[in-house]
C-alpha cells in the first residue's frame, strides 16, 4: 500500500506501507473494539505498574512505565475518538489509526519492555513510535481539514 500525504502547506510525502493488507480488513467498528481492548491493557499495565511495579522498578524507571501508561491511554482515547470522527464525517481515516496503533504499540510497548527486561537498547525503539503518533495524528488532521462535511 502506498500512503500520500500531502499537509496544509502543500508538502507531499509518500510512503509505502506493508502491513499485511490491513487496510483492506480494518473499519470503523473494528477500530473501536482494537481500541477498547488496547484501553484494557492500559488499565491493566496501569494497575501493575501501581502496585506490583512501585517495589521492583527504580524511581526513574517506574517514571517511564508511568509515561507509556499515560500514552496508552491518551492515544487509546484518542484512536477511539478518531474512529467516531470518521463515522460522523464519512471520512477515511483507517491509515490515521493504523499510524496510532503502530505508534502505542511501539511506543509504549518499548518503554514496557524497557523497564521490565532493564535492557536500555528497548529505549532506541521508543522515537520511532513517537513518530507513528505524530504521521497518525498528522494526517488525522489534515483529512479532516479537507473533509468537506462541516
Amino acid at each position: 500500500m502506498v500512503l500520500r500525504i500531502e499537509t496544509l502547506t502543500g508538502l507531499v510525502l509518500t510512503i509505502n506501507i506493508w502491513i499485511l493488507q490491513i487496510d483492506t480488513i480494518m473499519n470503523n467498528k473494528k477500530i473501536l473494539g482494537i481500541a477498547g481492548l488496547f484501553m484494557a491493557v492500559a488499565v491493566a499495565t496501569g494497575a501493575f505498574g501501581a502496585h506490583m511495579m512501585k517495589d521492583i522498578l527504580t524511581p526513574a524507571r517506574l517514571e517511564t512505565w508511568n509515561t507509556a501508561v499515560l500514552y496508552h491511554f491518551l492515544n487509546t482515547l484518542g484512536l477511539m475518538a478518531l474512529a467516531l470522527a470518521s463515522e460522523h464525517y464519512k471520512i477515511d481515516l483507517k491509515a490515521p489509526a493504523i499510524f496510532i496503533l503502530a505508534g502505542i504499540i511501539i511506543f509504549s510497548g518499548s518503554l514496557y519492555t524497557l523497564c521490565i527486561a532493564d535492557i536500555s537498547f528497548f529505549g532506541m525503539i521508543t522515537p520511532v513510535g513517537g513518530v507513528s503518533f505524530i504521521i497518525g495524528w498528522s494526517l488525522f488532521a489534515t483529512r479532516l481539514f479537507k473533509s468537506e462535511k462541516s
